[in-house]
């Protein structure tokens, strides 16, 4: 069984899908299951809203191709609810998807209720990051004779990453008990938080192993893969209760709702620090491979014992698909102009 991923993975420093998927064909060229090409393919994996027109046109090219979904979001949620991404989804998932992988409990329920059709062949696999890179391996060790090293990061500078929190933290932590490192992107300069740029993935693990313990405050993230991966360098996390942190964490750090807790569970983790970050379970790389592979061969396996066939293209789905992708590239446009006309741009910056 030959996996073909329709996904352009750059090579320069980028967010967490790239890094998932990056992984994702290293360990399906380790397992000598890769195939370069769609038609040396049996499986197509395909991610979220991107390259759903070479996806299609993939489709129609090889029409007994399996296409198996990596689902994200729902980014309505993440950005704002004129977002058209997830309206590419739903669509692609419906007329042309044999199965769907959801990275997180969360992130399936959320996308049901916002009207994804949920496929026969489903399943929920969370990421895992490059394990030769994430590791625990050589990191400093934890003390408390010194200030304890917090670190936060994002890609994005989207305002629902955490900046608010962020924000918080910079004006009240104490520096004289801590430090705070934030790596990426963001949207506003900190007064005590050092900022670093974006790093890559060597560097970041270096950066995380530097540190003790990782914040994140994003919103409606599904499985955010950073935190994934500052808990691989062996990291206890203080995170937001909110979107699939829950299930990443599970007992390997603590949860807040609001930003005046995070003191408190600071200090919590601190106290038990040995015990928090032996809790810290997560599966590796090649364990979530295995994963992938086992539902995509129930499904391959199927359809060779013929009790299953491949979605096939219709009329009807791709009218729908292009009509969306068409919408999708118009109706930014036609909102920049009615917020430049209107004065309803929203600022960049914050109070």
């Amino acid at each position: 069984m030959k996996i073909f991923i329709s996904y352009k993975i750059p090579k320069q420093i980028s967010g967490g899908g790239n890094q998932f998927l990056k992984s994702f064909r290293k360990m399906c060229i380790k397992n000598k299951c890769h195939a370069s090409y769609p038609e040396e393919a049996d499986i197509c994996l395909f991610n979220s809203h991107q390259y759903a027109l070479d996806t299609f046109l993939l489709k129609k090219r090889k029409k007994n191709l399996i296409l198996i979904h990596r689902i994200d979001g729902p980014m309505r949620l993440y950005n704002d609810l004129t977002d058209k991404r997830d309206l590419i989804v739903n669509t692609i998932n419906q007329y042309f998807a044999d199965g769907s992988v959801f990275q997180s409990e969360w992130s399936k329920l959320h996308n049901g209720r916002m009207g994804l059709k949920i496929k026969p062949f489903n399943t929920v696999i969370k990421n895992a990051p490059d394990g030769k890179i994430f590791n625990a391996e050589n990191r400093i060790p934890f003390s408390m004779d010194r200030k304890i090293r917090l670190v936060c990061a994002s890609w994005s500078h989207n305002w629902k990453k955490g900046f608010e929190v962020y924000q918080w933290l910079d004006r009240n932590l104490n520096y004289s008990k801590y430090e705070l490192t934030f790596i990426g992107n963001s949207p506003v300069r900190f007064s005590n938080i050092r900022q670093i740029g974006p790093l890559s993935s060597q560097a970041l693990s270096d950066e995380f192993k530097r540190n003790d313990i990782f914040i994140t405050a994003s919103q409606k993230d599904p499985c955010s893969n950073v935190l994934i991966e500052a808990m691989h360098c062996g990291l206890p996390c203080v995170a937001l209760r909110d979107g699939g942190h829950p299930e990443i964490i599970a007992n390997g750090g603590e949860l807040f709702e609001t930003a005046d807790q995070i003191p408190y569970l600071l200090e919590k983790i601190c106290n038990d620090y040995a015990s928090y970050q032996g809790r810290i379970e997560l599966e590796t790389m090649e364990e979530v491979w295995g994963q992938y592979f086992a539902f995509m061969e129930c499904i391959y396996d199927k359809m060779q014992q013929r009790e299953y066939s491949p979605k096939r293209i219709t009329i009807a789905g791709a009218v729908k698909l292009l009509s969306v992708l068409l919408w999708s590239r118009v109706y930014p446009v036609f909102r920049n102009r009615t917020e430049k006309l209107t004065g309803l741009r929203e600022t960049t910056q914050r109070p």
